[in-house]
Order: C-alpha cells, then sequence, then structure tokens
C-alpha cells in the first residue's frame, strides 16, 4: 500500500510540471505576390485599376469578376444603369450587405466622396463568418451605379481568411480610388 501511495504522488508531481494541450490545426500558408495594377482592359462603362496577376471573368450586363487563383476568391461586379432608380439600388445593396448580420461579428461602413471623378459610395467591412467579408457601392447618382462582393471558396472562418482580406482590401480601396465612368449615351 505505501509503494502504492509513493507511486501516485510520484506520477502527480512529474504530471503536475507541464500542462497538456491539443494542437491547434493548421491553417494554410499564404504567399501574397508584389502588386502591379493595370488599367481595366474590357470595355465597360467604367474603367479602375486592377491586380495585374487577377483572372478577368467577363460576363453579361457589363458585370464582372475578378479571381484570385491562388487565394480561392473573387470580386464579384455587377453593373446597373441608373434610370431614376437611385434609391431602390442603393436600398437593394444595402440590404444585401445586412443579409450578413446573421453571422457577422460587426459591419463597419466607410464612405468615399470623390467629387472630381463624380464617384460616391460606401465600403462595408464584415468582420465574423460571414460569406462576404468586403461590399461595396459606388455611383455617380445620375447614370452609372456599380456593386462588389468579396467571396472566399471555402468555409467561413475569419481568422484564417483574414490575411487574405486584408491583401485584397487594399486592391478594392485602389478600384474605388481609380474608379473613372466612360460617358456614355444613356
Amino acid at each position: 500500500m505505501r509503494k502504492l501511495i509513493l507511486l501516485f504522488l510520484f506520477f502527480n508531481i512529474i504530471s503536475c510540471n507541464k500542462d497538456v494541450l491539443p494542437k491547434p490545426k493548421a491553417y494554410l500558408s499564404l504567399n501574397y505576390p508584389e502588386k502591379a495594377y493595370e488599367k481595366l482592359s474590357l470595355k465597360r462603362p467604367y474603367t479602375f485599376d486592377v491586380l495585374n496577376n487577377t483572372k478577368l471573368i467577363n460576363e453579361s450586363n457589363n458585370w464582372l469578376k475578378i479571381k484570385y487563383p491562388s487565394l480561392k476568391a473573387s470580386i464579384d461586379i455587377t453593373y446597373r444603369p441608373v434610370k431614376n432608380n437611385l434609391k431602390e439600388l442603393l436600398t437593394e445593396a444595402e440590404k444585401l450587405v445586412f443579409k450578413h448580420a446573421i453571422k457577422a461579428d460587426q459591419i463597419i461602413p466607410k464612405d468615399f466622396n470623390n467629387r472630381k471623378n463624380k464617384v460616391y459610395g460606401s465600403l462595408y467591412q464584415i468582420t465574423g463568418n460571414a460569406a462576404s467579408q468586403i461590399q461595396f457601392h459606388l455611383t455617380d447618382s445620375t447614370h452609372n451605379f456599380i456593386k462588389g462582393s468579396l467571396y472566399f471558396y471555402v468555409k467561413p472562418n475569419y481568422d484564417s481568411v483574414l490575411p487574405a482580406v486584408d491583401y485584397i482590401k487594399k486592391d478594392i480601396l485602389r478600384l474605388i480610388e481609380t474608379l473613372e465612368w466612360k460617358k456614355t449615351n444613356i
């Protein structure tokens, strides 16, 4: 019995030195290439700078998908002409943002106002495990309206995609800052 107690005390003393924790799951390590931009080469009622190592998918109705193959992400851009329906377009864009409120921890808005290029709009950063981490809309308020959404083609895990979100957010800000509307006969 005495040996059993001594053995129990011995194992108790040596087992209390370190806490045993499960190893965390590993996350994908992403490489981020140097950024170089070029003007959008597709014919659209708008133009802006795009990262040169992205893949542009030409869609109908002046819509566009900017794919980041190595990050498994895309910026989906929809275009709609403004025809006395600006309030409807803005309401629809904001509804799509706030559909993510169920999964979002926070939605952070930022307004943009570029009078020189007649670009007005908002960017929404969505934190948490939502399907889209960044959404934005831009307009000249008279003829043109675009909406953009950042999507990753993986299960939403905000902590693991955050570095990629930050990388692509810089491209979205560049898009917004360089956006110009082309003169069209609307």
